[in-house]
């Protein structure tokens, strides 16, 4: 066969052409031109709907939500404390989002607002001298938690809530307890899937980016409000076994009602 043959057989509509170019980036694109007249595919047809779904995702057409926090309120009957976070949820492209699988990780900021002179004091336990803030006041892990993103379409408002302890062992407690007032800077983090249909009307699953964040400045008030709720007048510390039999056996011994009143004995006594 002569060479110019070759050329023939391997020209336009005849396989790969002489450089080895490949015939079609997949499947579903080569179906959308099969038997299709020159001005493109037959609307309507399986390869119309083929074309416009290859359309939809080379422009980025599936679902890109994104999340900001609107506000937090003191559940005040729940089981144990909890703060609820008002999530808002929009998505720009107009599909419908059948639902979402939402993971959000919720930080404590703590370098992002300025403290007072009787707020380093009381810090000084969590981060150490105010000297060495600089590297001590890292992002501290409040919460993790799963929700489900009902189905909407453009916008939606859902409910976090966040079960709160009130042991001033743990960090978190500690820290908001030390404020006095203002603002306690928070991140959250959000990722999981998202499932949607596409013009198929078949489902279809994408993740949400790991780069969708927010921040909100929680207002302090709002934490003290739902200790006092839950609390009164109370905080609460991790003691060893040992150390609450010491306390009790103090306390029958002294003739005190209470433990709170033994320490407090016990601290007069100490000073």
């Amino acid at each position: 066969m002569s060479a110019a043959d070759e050329d023939a057989l391997s020209g336009p509509g005849n396989g790969a052409p002489r450089n080895g170019a490949p015939r079609a980036a997949n499947g579903a694109a080569a179906t959308a031109g099969v038997g299709a007249p020159k001005g493109g595919p037959v609307p309507g047809s399986r390869a119309s709907v083929a074309a416009a779904a290859i359309a939809s995702m080379n422009a980025g057409e599936w679902p890109e939500p994104a999340f900001s926090v609107l506000g937090v309120t003191a559940v005040k009957y729940a089981a144990a404390p909890m703060l609820s976070f008002d999530l808002h949820v929009t998505e720009s492209s107009g599909r419908q989002v059948y639902m979402i699988a939402l993971t959000i990780q919720v930080m404590i900021e703590p370098a992002r607002r300025a403290y007072d002179a009787a707020t380093h004091e009381r810090l000084k336990g969590l981060f150490g001298e105010p000297e060495r803030w600089a590297v001590t006041t890292r992002s501290l892990v409040w919460a993790q938690v799963d929700i489900v993103v009902p189905a909407f379409t453009g916008s939606t408002t859902v409910s976090v809530p966040i079960a709160c302890s009130y042991e001033l062992e743990v960090a978190a407690a500690k820290y908001f307890h030390s404020l006095p007032d203002g603002e306690a800077p928070l991140a959250f983090h959000f990722n999981g899937t998202i499932y949607y249909k596409d013009y198929d009307g078949r489902m279809q699953m994408v993740l949400v980016p790991w780069t969708q964040s927010c921040d909100y400045r929680m207002p302090v008030a709002t934490w003290s409000e739902m200790i006092q709720t839950y609390y009164p007048n109370t905080a609460w510390i991790a003691l060893n076994s040992a150390t609450i039999d010491a306390l009790h056996q103090a306390q029958v011994s002294r003739g005190l009602a209470t433990a709170d009143a033994c320490i407090m004995q016990l601290l007069e006594g100490s000073s």
